[in-house]
């Protein structure tokens, strides 16, 4: 059974940072892409960055290119979302994200398996 934890939210000022993991448990991690996405109150849940299986690549929403950063430990089985210059209009719940298949890329919020979520508060 596939099982993501999400750790790290919080309250934040604007400007400040934080840093989002998500640990993964009952399958090769190793093999699978990772991401996150995130619901803001009273929206869609949408895509923030997402890193394939062999570390190489990375793809990132616009509204965080520069500012938020993902990677991964597979030794800890680990994704992390380093978070940095938060802005208002990045509170939401953010969700760690893995796709069902080995080996693809997340592309989109269908076939993924998701955690329960983390709050995320950056106050002006």
């Amino acid at each position: 059974q596939v099982q993501l934890a999400e750790s790290g939210g919080g309250m934040v000022q604007a400007g400040g940072s934080l840093r989002l993991a998500c640990t993964a448990s009952g399958r090769t991690f190793r093999n699978f892409a990772m991401g996150w996405f995130r619901q803001a109150p009273g929206k869609e849940r949408v895509f923030v960055a997402a890193i394939n299986w062999s570390h190489n690549y990375t793809r990132y929403a616009d509204s965080v290119k520069g500012r938020f950063s993902i990677s991964r430990d597979n030794a800890k089985n680990t994704v992390y979302l380093q978070m940095n210059s938060l802005k208002p209009e990045d509170t939401a719940v953010y969700f760690c994200a893995s796709p069902a298949r080995p080996y693809l890329m997340i592309t989109n919020q269908v076939g993924n398996y998701y955690g329960r979520g983390t709050q995320v508060t950056v106050s002006s």
